[in-house]
């Protein structure tokens, strides 16, 4: 909770995140450092009247890593987890660098401005197909991210010169600390993941209508005999609730576009 971590960090309202190498002898591991100073006063003692419950952020997302990593959900490996209750709740957690991977935000541009037109939309088919693959496999366990944006799924920059077909495996999900498993409400949060990852995609270069369309007709035939098709009003819902998001987003940002 003490180490100066300068690379790559990022602080705001009480936590903050950075990058991490530590060595010994030829040995080297990479990892980004999540920590949280300054909790509500009223988790650290919930923590101490409860012990055997989670409060702290670090902990709960290393138990949401731990569960989704046990459904066989690609996410970051987690190196260490801790939390401090000797004062005000802390809390941390290490998870290894994704080395040679961007989020999809970046990855995407980056392709589009390296494949051919053709090349492009194949590498794009195989990919919109796992995200919707990889969407549709937590919504089906009755969880729900609450943070489905685009540059929440990485993938390796090498998969843009190797052009694959099958993306299984191929994509990595990260920032499990909202993840909620609920069977109540479940529509609800359905539509606002799906509308944060509609969102998430106004802007970036190389994503298209053709791909927002192929995603929905994925996500639905995903459908399994425990988690029925999506109502049809569905796709109406989310891009009500994804307009809401841009809305709200111009308008913190002054208006602008």
């Amino acid at each position: 909770m003490t180490v100066d971590v300068p690379d790559r960090h990022h602080a705001k309202q009480g936590r903050s995140i950075g990058r991490w190498t530590l060595a010994a002898g030829d040995r080297r591991l990479v990892v980004y450092l999540k920590r949280h100073f300054a909790l509500p006063r009223h988790h650290t003692w919930l923590a101490r009247l409860f012990p055997t419950r989670v409060y702290s952020p670090g902990w709960q997302e290393f138990e949401n890593l731990r569960w989704a990593a046990a459904q066989g959900l690609p996410v970051p490996t987690v190196h260490a987890a801790g939390e401090s209750r000797r004062g005000p709740l802390r809390s941390f957690l290490a998870v290894e660098e994704l080395g040679g991977m961007l989020a999809l935000h970046e990855l995407i541009p980056l392709a589009a401005g390296r494949l051919t037109p053709s090349d492009f939309e194949v590498w794009k088919r195989g990919l919109v197909v796992e995200l919707a693959r990889l969407t549709r496999e937590l919504h089906r366990r009755r969880a729900f991210h609450q943070d489905l944006y685009l540059c929440h799924f990485y993938a390796r920059v090498s998969d843009i010169d190797m052009t694959p077909t099958d993306w299984t495996g191929r994509v990595i999900m990260i920032d499990f600390h909202r993840l909620l498993r609920s069977p109540m409400f479940a529509r609800r949060f359905q539509v606002k993941d799906l509308a944060q990852l509609l969102f998430s995609t106004a802007g970036v270069t190389g994503v298209t209508l053709r791909d927002i369309f192929r995603f929905e007709r994925a996500y639905r035939r995903a459908a399994g005999p425990d988690w029925p098709p999506p109502p049809a009003g569905l796709r109406r819902l989310v891009r009500w609730k994804a307009a809401q998001y841009l809305r709200h987003n111009r308008k913190l940002a002054g208006g602008m576009p």
